[in-house]
C-alpha cells in the first residue's frame, strides 16, 4: 500500500443564512438557462445549486431541473439503468444509535433483536447464489458492543474483539459461497476498512446530511453519536485513501433545510473530486413509521423527491450514479426515470428490505417493463460498478478476479442460470 497522503479533512458545510436570498423569485426562464449551462459543463456550480435548491418547489423550475437531469443522465449513461440482484443479510439489528425515524435497530431485550451466526450467513448466501444473486449486502447497526454488554459477551464467546471483526468473517463466508459482498456497517475506522477490503467489492455509508444541527435536542440524530457529520465525512475520506469503491447518499425529509441538502450533495461531490471513489449516491426519502419519535412527521411529496433526485444529478455531475430505491417510491418510478435516475440499487428475489420491511421490492419483470416504458433498459450490474473493474487499484486482486468472472465484456453482470 502506498504511503498515506495527508490532506486537510473536508468539513461539514455551513451555509450562511440568507446568502442566496433574492428579492424576487427565480424566474423559470432563468432556471432553464442555469440548467442548460450545467448540462453543457457537466455539473451545477455551488452558488447556482443553492439558488435552484431554494426555488425547487416552484413547478416550472422543478420541471426545468428534471428535464436537464434527464439529458445529463442520457449524456453520461445512454439508455442504461442498472440494478444489483442481492441477498440482504442483516448481521445484527443491535445498534448504539437511536435515530428518531428508525425501526431497524432493536435493544437486546426486544423479541425482535437478532444477531446471525456464521452458519446462517452461509445458508442465506447459498440461497442467494441459487436464485442468481451476485451481491451479499451486509447491513447492521453501529457498534452495538459499545452500548450492550450482552453483545460484547456474545462476541467474546466466539473469539471476536468487535462487531467489525465479525463482519470480516461474515464477508469471507459470503465470498467463499460465491457472492460479492458490499458492506454497510455504519461508521468504521480506517483499520476496520482495511480488514474488510480483501473480501468486499464495495462498501458504503449514507452521508445522510452534513448538518450538525440535526444532532441537537429534539432533532432526528440527537441520540445518534455515529451521525456526527465529521465522523461520516472522515470515513468517506479514509475509504477514498484506501481506494474502496464507495456508496454515499442523502436522506430527505428528516428536518434538514434545502441549503443543508445542497451542502450534503456538494460534500459528496468534493469527496469524489478528491479521491475518485464515489460510485453512487442514494437519494432516499424519509417515510414516517409507527412507534418512532418521528411517526407524526410529514414526508416529502413524490414530485418533491423527484425534483431533488434531478437536482442531485446536476450537482453531482455525470461521474456519480444517482440511485433511488424503487421500493420506497413504487408509484412514481417513471417520474424518477425522467428525473435522471441511473440506478435502482439492490433488489432482492430472496430477502426483504430489513430497514424498510413495509416496502416490498418490485418484481424484476415489472421493474424492467416500467424502465422500458421511458425508452430506457434495465441492466443488471455487480455491487462494484463497471468503470471500477478497469481500475485494478480499486479492488483486492482476489475480489477483482471473482468480479471479472461474474461480469460480461461491458463490466455488467453476465447472464447466468439460477440453480434448480
Amino acid at each position: 500500500m502506498a504511503r498515506r497522503e495527508r490532506r486537510r479533512p473536508l468539513q461539514p458545510g455551513r451555509p450562511r443564512a440568507g446568502i442566496f436570498r433574492r428579492v424576487t423569485p427565480l424566474a423559470p426562464h432563468d432556471a432553464e438557462w442555469i440548467v442548460r449551462e450545467a448540462v453543457e459543463t457537466g455539473r451545477l456550480e455551488p452558488e447556482l445549486a443553492h439558488l435552484i435548491g431554494e426555488h425547487l418547489e416552484a413547478p416550472g423550475i422543478r420541471r426545468a431541473v428534471m428535464e436537464g437531469a434527464a439529458e445529463s443522465k442520457r449524456l453520461a449513461r445512454g439508455d442504461v439503468v442498472t440494478f444489483s440482484r442481492n441477498v440482504f443479510i442483516p448481521l445484527t439489528n443491535l445498534c448504539r444509535n437511536r435515530c428518531a425515524y428508525c425501526t431497524f435497530a432493536k435493544p437486546p431485550e426486544s423479541p425482535e433483536a437478532r444477531t446471525y451466526a456464521l452458519a446462517e450467513v452461509a445458508d442465506m448466501a447459498r440461497g442467494g447464489v441459487r436464485t442468481g444473486c451476485v451481491e451479499a449486502l451486509m447491513c447492521l447497526g453501529d457498534k452495538p458492543e459499545a452500548a450492550y454488554r450482552s453483545h460484547r459477551v456474545w462476541l467474546e464467546e466466539r473469539g471476536w474483539g468487535s462487531t467489525a471483526e465479525y463482519v470480516v468473517e461474515a464477508c469471507r463466508v459470503a465470498f467463499e459461497c460465491g457472492l460479492l459482498p458490499h458492506t454497510n456497517a455504519g461508521v468504521l475506522s480506517r483499520r476496520e476498512m482495511e480488514r474488510l477490503r480483501p473480501w468486499n467489492a464495495s462498501m458504503g455509508l449514507m452521508l445522510e446530511t452534513t448538518s450538525s444541527r440535526l444532532r441537537g435536542k429534539g432533532m432526528a440524530h440527537q441520540h445518534a453519536p455515529d451521525k456526527e457529520p465529521w465522523a461520516r465525512i472522515r470515513m468517506h475520506e479514509e475509504a477514498g485513501e484506501l481506494r474502496i469503491p464507495f456508496t454515499s447518499g442523502l436522506l430527505l425529509g428528516i428536518g434538514e433545510t434545502p441549503a443543508e441538502r445542497i451542502e450534503t450533495l456538494l460534500t459528496i461531490r468534493r469527496l469524489d473530486e478528491r479521491y475518485g471513489h464515489i460510485q453512487e449516491a442514494i437519494i432516499q426519502p424519509f417515510h414516517p413509521k409507527p412507534a418512532t419519535r418521528m411517526r407524526a412527521a410529514s414526508s416529502l411529496r413524490d414530485e418533491e423527491v423527484a425534483g431533488w433526485v434531478a437536482l442531485a444529478r446536476l450537482v453531482l455531475g455525470r461521474g456519480i450514479q444517482v440511485q433511488a430505491p424503487p421500493n420506497l417510491l413504487p408509484g412514481v418510478l417513471e417520474l424518477l426515470l425522467r428525473s435522471g435516475v441511473s440506478d435502482w440499487g439492490g433488489v432482492s428475489p430472496v430477502t426483504v428490505d430489513y430497514v424498510n420491511p413495509e416496502a416490498p421490492w418490485p418484481a424484476l419483470e415489472e421493474l424492467r417493463e416500467r424502465t422500458a416504458s421511458t425508452g430506457q433498459r434495465l441492466v443488471e450490474r455487480l455491487p462494484v460498478h463497471a468503470e471500477y473493474l478497469g481500475r485494478p487499484e480499486f479492488l483486492d486482486p482476489r475480489v477483482r478476479a471473482a468480479a471479472l468472472r461474474l461480469a460480461d465484456q461491458d463490466g455488467y453482470a453476465a447472464p447466468r442460470q439460477e440453480a434448480a
